[in-house]
């Protein structure tokens, strides 16, 4: 190549696959550009959603003979009764049990049960009682598709992947990206998160968080305690969709 066409390729808007900085500096770019576009279409909220929406974050290894599974599925099925729609993950265990709960409340499907489901060469396929299914193949993706269907979220029992999911609801309600959406966690072991949480953040001589940042979470004994906070949000909804 010539000092012209050198000139030219280096001042021209085309970028060669085989210069490599400058294709990766395009890549960047472009999903920068990709992010924004997702973030711009995010600001349009529905005027009033038809159905107040539930996420149920939990545990993928629960079998269907464990209590708990049969906990989440009544609690689940309450919910559909009072004309709500649950979204889960879309996998087996505990995800399974309140997809269940729904379509056993429901067996005409008049409400959803829905699937946001994450691609895992190891994963099973979405549960039987998935009505409405969605794949990502990111997390990132998916979790944005949960905080943008969500009017609640209920945390029961699970591991590290229901721990991502409870730690960024609780970040984005802290930072006030998320408002007046109840973080709900059920079940004991979820207090020993909320005890390590003030223990190592709320140190005074190295002040990691705020104190009003661990009231956040609401914690309950179980299936009958959250019920009764969403119940008072269910309503609160309905009433400020009514224009009551």
């Amino acid at each position: 190549m010539n000092q012209s066409e050198n000139q030219k390729t280096s001042h021209s808007e085309t970028v060669l696959l085989s210069e490599e900085s400058a294709v990766r500096d395009v890549l960047a770019q472009s999903m920068l550009g990709l992010w924004s576009v997702v973030n711009q279409l995010s600001r349009l909220k529905p005027t009033r959603r038809e159905r107040y929406r539930v996420s149920i974050f939990g545990s993928a290894r629960v079998e269907s003979n464990h209590w708990v599974y049969g906990a989440v599925r009544d609690v689940s099925a309450e919910l559909t009764r009072m004309g709500c729609d649950i979204v889960t993950g879309g996998g087996p265990g505990l995800m399974q049990a309140a997809n269940e709960g729904a379509r056993l409340a429901d067996p005409e499907a008049k409400q959803d049960s829905v699937g946001i489901r994450i691609a895992l060469p190891f994963e099973q396929d979405i549960n039987a009682f998935v009505s409405d299914a969605y794949e990502h193949g990111t997390f990132f993706t998916r979790l944005h598709h949960f905080v943008l269907t969500s009017d609640a979220f209920v945390v029961v029992p699970g591991g590290i992947g229901t721990v991502l999911e409870t730690m960024m609801i609780w970040q984005l309600l802290q930072v006030r990206k998320l408002h007046d959406t109840p973080l709900i966690l059920v079940g004991k072991m979820w207090d020993g998160l909320i005890d390590w949480s003030r223990s190592a953040m709320l140190r005074p001589d190295f002040p990691l968080a705020s104190p009003e940042d661990m009231e956040i979470p609401i914690c309950v004994a179980d299936g009958t305690d959250a019920l009764e906070v969403l119940r008072k949000r269910h309503d609160q909804w309905r009433s400020q969709s009514t224009g009551s």
